[in-house]
């Protein structure tokens, strides 16, 4: 599912029409109605109106559809603005009026995880990211630590968060209640310090990864000593 969020019915109706050819889409007209939605369904893709979601709660929507990729919707933006837009976790900046044409190539280019952005940003943006990985390896290698204070279940959980599950897909998954799912999580944070769901499912991605690549670098047999 697409969902479309904006005050405009005008750019409701030009991004619903426009993408109508990429599957079902859902539109909201106000930032409430957005989140219940997101406490229900997860789509593949939120189109939100720069007018109903700054940075600040885009992060907020990222942490409750971790899974779902971001694309903001404006008129001009300065390279400032844009770029705390792609810090708080969107995906892509694209303007009201996009033809058609454009409006799938956006989707289709972030459902494939690419990043939606004027090329006057991306240098800058890199940078960021690489400064903050840098300052960030200590933070990981801690939480790589404290991975084996989690229970089975905890363990459990915390991979699937990383997959991009939400509670209910984890709760029926595992076959537990979601308040047991939200109790493990609770326990989770405070064992790997961590008080943010994004960065649990980017400590455990990350933890995962390295993981793998251990392994592969291990000569037969490396298992078995």
């Amino acid at each position: 599912m697409i969902l479309i969020a904006s005050a405009s019915a005008r750019v409701r109706r030009d991004w619903y029409e426009g993408l109508a050819r990429l599957g079902p889409a859902t539109a909201v007209d106000d930032l409430t109605s957005l989140i219940e939605v997101l406490a229900l369904r997860i789509p593949r893709v939120l189109l939100v109106d720069a007018d109903l979601a700054g940075p600040e709660e885009i992060a907020k929507l990222r942490t409750l559809s971790p899974a779902t990729r971001i694309v903001i919707l404006s008129g001009p933006l300065s390279d400032d603005a844009e770029f705390a837009l792609f810090m708080s976790g969107a995906r892509g900046c694209c303007r009201y009026d996009a033809k058609p044409e454009l409006q799938e190539r956006l989707v289709k280019a972030v459902e494939r995880g690419e990043l939606w952005l004027r090329r006057s940003i991306t240098s800058r943006l890199l940078d960021e990211l690489d400064s903050r990985m840098r300052s960030d390896a200590h933070a990981k290698q801690l939480v790589a630590n404290r991975l084996s204070d989690l229970t089975r279940r905890e363990r459990e959980i915390a991979v699937l968060i990383g997959a991009g599950r939400a509670n209910k897909q984890i709760a029926r998954e595992l076959q537990i209640t979601e308040r047991t799912v939200k109790s493990h999580l609770t326990e989770i944070f405070r064992k790997l310090g961590i008080a943010d769901r994004l960065k649990l499912a980017l400590r455990v991605t990350g933890h995962l990864q390295s993981e793998r690549e251990r392994t592969a670098d291990r000569p037969p047999g490396a298992l078995l000593q």
